[in-house]
């Protein structure tokens, strides 16, 4: 995923669920200081009615032991708690229940403002202390409600983390993307996905327009230049300048191999690749023989030489190749088809000087010319030739590679699937 598209994803994601959270703490906070603000006090109060209507109810029977005596056991009873009554010196006079050695709680009882003695209540211990009682439901409901938050942010940030994917798609040349967000796709989301989806149908039909084009001229191109080179011949076997001739014939040549790598790259373009079944050696013979080289150059390195790929591109990157060795590496030393990679490889020594440092990936690179230190580019080259053996060696699942040989000058060649081009699941065509 692009690193827009890790920060969309990680941080937006992120700082939501983040801010969520905390949300929800800042209102559990809120809540539980309102409450006790609110309702402490009233509790306080409630409290202090309690004890009031105790002291008053033990005031009304202190002089009467057993009805005092009563009414501390029917409170202990009722409440489930330990009492025990005290006169005003500390003697205990009555006790329901264990003895109360640290009370919970002390009511004073008094009457007409005498002290008359207190009552102390015990509890706690019918009642454990565990503060995870009261905390663990509150902590359920906090986790529940960022869980439940989490959901909400991956909901919100799914749209933008689907247009960043598209977006990316697209610019990596795959032209037929499209943001896809389905029930997502409401409000402004839903607007600058149609739009994004527009953009990029405009696009790729100007792109395929242009394609069109290119391919089409190309290939008329071919018709004047057949004719040129027709009228080079009779001009020739007229007594014309030989010299002019020979020129021009270059220059015709010249041509119909960039028409011809125009048109391969078109093939390419619109996935015209039709595989069939193969032999490798016939194939680099062939090119050899194309391009005017001796047959001796080839060198087959392996014994199964099959494969299935399409012909013409396959021979218009070997030609590629071999003039790559004309052009920059002072001719071709050899034709080789080698085993690399587990795959079958062609490849071309030259006798050149080399590659520099990086020259090992900057050839394949579309318009890369070579230029050392002021020596001259070769007219009529445009630095396409490599860069389209690279995509066809990909359009076969393979890959171009390029690397200095030990004993002086480079080896240039591609890899491709013996099964066939991947698009084609390995079976051949007719």
């Amino acid at each position: 995923m692009t690193r827009l598209g890790r920060y969309i994803r990680e941080h937006l994601r992120r700082r939501l669920f983040v801010w969520f959270g905390l949300s929800i703490l800042v209102t559990g906070l809120l809540v539980a200081t309102v409450m006790n603000l609110v309702g402490g006090s009233t509790w306080r109060q409630e409290m202090e009615k309690a004890r009031t209507f105790a002291s008053n109810r033990f005031a009304e029977v202190w002089d009467m032991p057993e009805r005092r005596a009563a009414l501390v056991q029917g409170i202990s009873r009722d409440l489930n708690v330990d009492v025990e009554l005290r006169d005003a010196s500390g003697t205990l006079l009555t006790r329901a229940g264990k003895a109360c050695e640290k009370p919970d709680l002390t009511i004073p009882v008094a009457r007409n403002g005498t002290r008359l003695g207190s009552a102390q209540a015990c509890y706690w211990h019918f009642r454990p202390r565990n503060p995870w009682r009261s905390l663990l439901p509150l902590l359920l409901s906090g986790a529940m409600l960022w869980m439940i938050s989490g959901a909400i942010a991956r909901r919100l940030t799914r749209p933008m983390e689907e247009l960043v994917r598209a977006a990316s798609a697209l610019g990596s040349g795959k032209l037929e993307t499209r943001a896809r967000l389905g029930r997502d796709a409401t409000g402004e989301m839903g607007v600058l996905a149609a739009s994004f989806n527009d953009m990029a149908a405009r696009i790729e039909r100007q792109v395929a327009d242009q394609r069109e084009l290119l391919a089409a001229v190309s290939h008329e191109l071919r018709t004047p230049l057949a004719r040129m080179r027709v009228l080079t011949e009779i001009l020739r076997g007229g007594g014309g300048d030989p010299k002019t001739l020979d020129q021009v014939d270059r220059e015709v040549v010249e041509l119909d191999a960039l028409v011809g790598e125009l048109l391969a790259s078109s093939r390419l373009d619109f996935g015209q690749v039709t595989p069939r079944a193969l032999d490798a050696r016939e194939l680099a013979a062939r090119a050899l023989e194309r391009s005017g080289l001796p047959a001796e150059l080839l060198s087959v390195e392996l014994s199964d030489t099959a494969l299935v790929g399409d012909t013409t591109l396959l021979a218009r990157a070997l030609a590629n190749l071999l003039e790559n060795a004309r052009r920059h590496g002072q001719g071709a030393e050899a034709l080789r088809i080698i085993e690399r990679g587990g795959s079958l490889a062609f490849c071309v020594d030259d006798r050149g000087p080399g590659l520099l440092p990086g020259e090992e990936t900057r050839i394949f690179e579309p318009f890369y010319r070579k230029d050392r230190g002021g020596e001259a580019r070769e007219a009529g080259s445009l630095g396409l030739g490599l860069a389209l053996v690279q995509r066809i060696a990909r359009a076969h699942g393979g890959e171009a590679f390029a690397e200095n040989r030990p004993g002086g000058g480079a080896r240039v060649g591609f890899s491709v699937q013996r099964a066939g081009p991947p698009a084609a699941g390995g079976l051949p065509r007719a």
